[in-house]
């Protein structure tokens, strides 16, 4: 049948199964728009800006494991969108971008909201498009999701010309279109697996590191088998959060710059380090030369360019994380390991994450949150100690529960992710713990959350400074503060009202509980702000230069 490109586009989008569109119309889309008004089985969350978008999408794609979609109209409403692209790219989460642009006949004129969002993009995207045949349309918005959501997942934008969308096209809907590129599915290597085999049987101090790719292969049970198989002591990259039970007793916490005594120093001590979907970041491993010294490694990932990318390895495992834990479960025979066990403990006890500097600390708030929640929650998160806090005093104990921005560090994610993660788990209770300075680059958001009662906590750890940086000048730079502190500035519980939006302050430990029992029992927007000590820090950390070994706090 002959439909505009508008309507093929909403088609294909819902061959998908997808039913949640995030976005902002504009002048370049309005034939989109168009056709959304009279299209059913699609919803459309209007954000209050593109980033917004792009960040809601995100946290939707990571909190569900569907594909995020975003539309936005062309110029500033595509380049708004970049930062949720690199964000979305830098850790691996599946998002589909709709771009609009100027018709053909206008493109390479300077034309009013032209930009040529493709050739920005070729950095942060797995592909990207622009259409200009309308016989192309439907083949290349089908690769697109496909693209997006196979091998290691990652966004793609396709830009679509306003004459593509209103041109009349043959369309034929393909049901069940879902699924991986049409490749031919790479064997896991044999050898490989049985050369991992007699590593495995060979150590006596195994330790397992474990990164995002386990969560998005949905391999959180083979892990714990593995795990217990080989008995061995397991950390988690800041991406990996609830890739591993966090009330298991071989977890030993995150590892790296914020990473836990305990995991810092079993990677030093180790004689064996098995990375499983995690690609050895330079927060994890800081300096090169000291990190898991004594160690021969062995590296597990769908992604072969990762392979001694950072660090040397002795193995490279390729293939889907799932698959291959699977593989080496079968054929593993059952390792004990009590005395290196036995020094994890000990590591555990000795040196715990840090305590609170005085009243109202982050630790006692967050660890509230937890003991009220018992973990059935997803929490967002912003960027800097607001971050760190949660990943280290939540215990994660199913993955898809901590959405955090991890690669690309940005700030102002948190709220828009808490949105889409939300709107995409209705059942469970969404909560962003955010930081002042963080919390303020996108709070506009909050107009999304009032307009469609998104029933979420906003959390806010006011310690009226760009807290993380505001640590580091006072412990690297010897105290000089420049323009790290922020406030008071803002009137977080006024700006919550301007929206509608209930909201509690909370200025001391007594106050804790009953503002979070009463925040969480309630179906509708909440905002709680917590006035924190500017002081309190995120301890461990690892100095600049120095081994995971060294940290400090």
């Amino acid at each position: 049948m002959k439909l505009k490109g508008a309507q093929v586009l909403l088609e294909c989008i819902k061959e998908q199964g997808i039913d949640t569109i995030f976005g902002y119309p504009g002048g370049a889309v309005l034939p989109i728009y168009d056709a959304l008004y009279s299209t059913e089985g699609l919803t459309h969350i209007l954000t209050a800006h593109e980033q917004g978008a792009t960040h809601a999408a995100d946290g939707y794609a990571r909190s569900t494991g569907k594909i995020g979609v975003v539309i936005t109209t062309s110029g500033p409403g595509a380049t708004n969108a970049v930062t949720g692209i690199a964000t979305a790219y830098r850790d691996s989460v599946p998002l589909v971008v709709f771009t609009g642009q100027v018709p053909q006949s206008l493109l390479g004129k300077d034309s009013f909201q032209e930009v040529d969002i493709t050739e920005i993009t070729v950095p942060i995207t797995k592909e990207n498009y622009i259409v200009k045949d309308p016989n192309k349309l439907t083949d290349t918005i089908r690769r697109a999701f496909k693209v997006a959501s196979s091998g290691r997942p990652g966004p793609v934008v396709v830009d679509l010309p306003k004459d593509i969308q209103v041109a009349e096209i043959e369309y034929e809907c393909v049901v069940n279109n879902q699924g991986a590129l049409d490749t031919e599915k790479e064997q896991i290597d044999e050898n490989a697996i049985n050369k991992a085999l007699d590593m495995i049987k060979n150590s006596q101090k195994p330790v397992i590191y474990a990164g995002g790719g386990v969560i998005i292969s949905g391999a959180n049970v083979e892990l714990r088998e593995f795990s217990e198989n080989i008995d061995a002591p397991v950390s988690c990259s800041l991406m990996g959060m609830g890739a591993f039970p966090g009330d298991h007793e071989n977890y030993m916490g995150m590892l790296g710059m914020h990473g836990s005594h305990c995991s810092n120093y079993a990677v030093t001590k180790c004689d064996l380090l098995i990375a499983v979907g995690a690609r050895f970041s330079d927060r994890v491993i800081s300096k090169v030369e000291a990190f898991a010294p004594n160690a021969k490694i062995i590296h597990i990932d769908i992604d072969p360019k990762e392979f001694g990318k950072n660090v040397d390895i002795n193995l490279a495992l390729k293939g889907d994380t799932k698959e291959v834990l699977t593989l080496l479960n079968e054929k593993l025979e059952k390792q004990r390991h009590e005395e290196w066990l036995s020094q994890i403990s000990k590591w555990k006890e000795i040196k715990p994450v840090n305590g609170p500097v005085g009243s109202l600390s982050p630790k006692f708030i967050i660890e509230k949150l937890y003991e009220l929640t018992k973990g059935d929650c997803i929490i967002t998160t912003e960027v800097g100690q607001n971050q760190i806090w949660a990943a280290q005093y939540f215990k994660y104990l199913k993955p898809r529960t901590f959405v955090s921005s991890g690669g690309l560090g940005t700030m102002g994610f948190g709220l828009g992710a808490a949105i889409g993660a939300a709107i995409g788990n209705p059942d469970k209770k969404v909560i962003n713990v955010a930081g002042d300075g963080s919390f303020k680059m996108n709070s506009t958001e909050l107009a999304t959350v009032a307009k469609y009662q998104v029933p979420m906590i906003q959390l806010v750890l006011n310690n009226q400074a760009l807290g993380m940086v505001h640590q580091w000048q006072d412990l690297f730079y010897q105290g000089r503060f420049c323009n790290t502190k922020l406030g008071p500035d803002v009137d977080f519980v006024k700006l919550a009202a301007a929206y509608d939006i209930e909201a509690f302050k909370i200025t001391e430990d007594s106050q804790v509980e009953d503002v979070l029992k009463k925040a969480l029992s309630m179906n509708k927007p909440v905002l709680i702000e917590c006035a924190i000590n500017r002081d309190e820090k995120v301890f461990p950390i690892v100095p600049p230069g120095a081994a995971i070994s060294e940290s400090i706090g």
